[in-house]
């Protein structure tokens, strides 16, 4: 049964669960908002390169003959195991890519939980600011790794490189740091045939 913000409000004296969040039917924000500490909070609208960057991966994986409602760009929710304070119960990928057996899952809502199996590949992009970069640099590098997704791929526009990461053993380790003109070598996709370059420069 969904239930309404305003009556999870009257009924319950703790703060929101990820169950209760999960039951609302209106949570009084519009557009995306991260569960912390129990509160919802607005994400402000994306930055226009970001989009740019995230477009243009999209693009290239869909070449690759990936179904395309398998890639999801910043609308599908990762639930997110809360590791450290003021970690998000939730994440919204600038692009994620699905395993094939979420499409049905995912019929009512674009959320990836943790009884799920994992997406097989997440990329962020890096807006300016210390706290967004700690944030995708460790924050999310660690919820990332509990969740157990076997690629994450940090683009970096302030640094002109590009991260890739394979999950090991439980923990990301480095796969490869690329910049300008180097060919990007993806382990979950070789295929993807595309320099630093290309994906820093997209949309400029």
């Amino acid at each position: 049964m969904q239930i309404t913000r305003r009556a999870i409000a009257m009924t319950f004296t703790q703060k929101l669960t990820f169950a209760d969040y999960l039951a609302l039917e209106d949570t009084g924000i519009e557009g995306r908002a991260e569960l912390i500490e129990g509160e919802l909070i607005a994400l402000p609208p994306e930055a226009g390169l970001n989009l740019d960057i995230a477009a243009f991966v999209y693009i290239a994986l869909v070449g690759l003959g990936i179904p395309y409602p398998l890639i999801q760009m910043g609308r599908c929710e990762v639930q997110t195991p809360v590791l450290a304070p003021k970690d998000a119960a939730n994440r919204f990928p600038d692009l994620v890519v699905l395993r094939p057996e979420h499409r049905a899952l995912t019929r009512q809502r674009m959320t990836i939980t943790l009884e799920m199996p994992p997406p097989l590949w997440v990329m962020e992009v890096v807006s300016p600011g210390k706290t967004n970069r700690d944030r995708d640099y460790i924050r999310k590098r660690a919820q990332y790794a509990a969740v157990g997704i076997p690629e994450y791929v940090i683009v970096d526009p302030e640094e002109q490189a590009v991260l890739v990461l394979r999950l090991e053993q439980g923990e990301y380790i480095e796969a490869g740091r690329y910049a300008g003109d180097c060919l990007l070598q993806s382990p979950t996709f070789p295929a993807l045939n595309l320099t630093a370059a290309q994906i820093l420069s997209a949309g400029q």
